[in-house]
């Protein structure tokens, strides 16, 4: 029973890390925080890092606090808690700044009706180079609107 629980949790917030992206990207990262965000839209400089990345290393410092509360507090549920953090982040990192990005030249050909829809949905947000005015959703759930056959 504790393993169905443990993976109830993991998935919950996986999922719930799905929520957490569109909502800090719309009211926090087009927010009060666009001065962080803004050189991932338009770059200003040359270097491969991002001041955009704080957000990646926000979430890295709240999974390995889940890791540390599992490891020395004995508090068993931040495990699956950091591991779907871990996970997500991971996630993200592969699709959004490898697949979509080319932040490292992988995945180039990928022509699926999937891959184009979420290179499509990332395009129009991406064609807003202000705060205000970019469409903001998940990475995973993309409306169907940009799936075409």
């Amino acid at each position: 029973m504790q393993t169905v629980l443990w993976i109830l949790i993991f998935l919950g917030v996986f999922c719930t890390m799905e929520f957490m992206a569109w909502f800090t990207h719309k009211y926090v990262m087009h927010g009060f925080l666009w001065n962080l965000h803004k050189d991932h839209h338009k770059k200003d400089h040359n270097s491969w890092f991002e001041r955009n990345d704080a957000f990646f290393i926000f979430y890295a410092l709240v999974s390995m606090t889940c890791f540390y509360l599992w490891s020395y507090e004995n508090m068993w549920f931040c495990l699956p808690i950091a591991l779907g953090i871990m996970a997500y982040g991971a996630t993200y990192f592969l699709v959004h700044d490898i697949f979509i990005h080319q932040r490292l030249k992988m995945f180039r050909n990928a022509n699926n009706w999937y891959a184009k829809g979420v290179r499509r949905a990332h395009k129009m947000h991406h064609k807003h180079l202000g705060k205000a005015d970019g469409e903001c959703f998940g990475m995973l759930f993309v409306p169907f609107k940009y799936f075409k056959k």
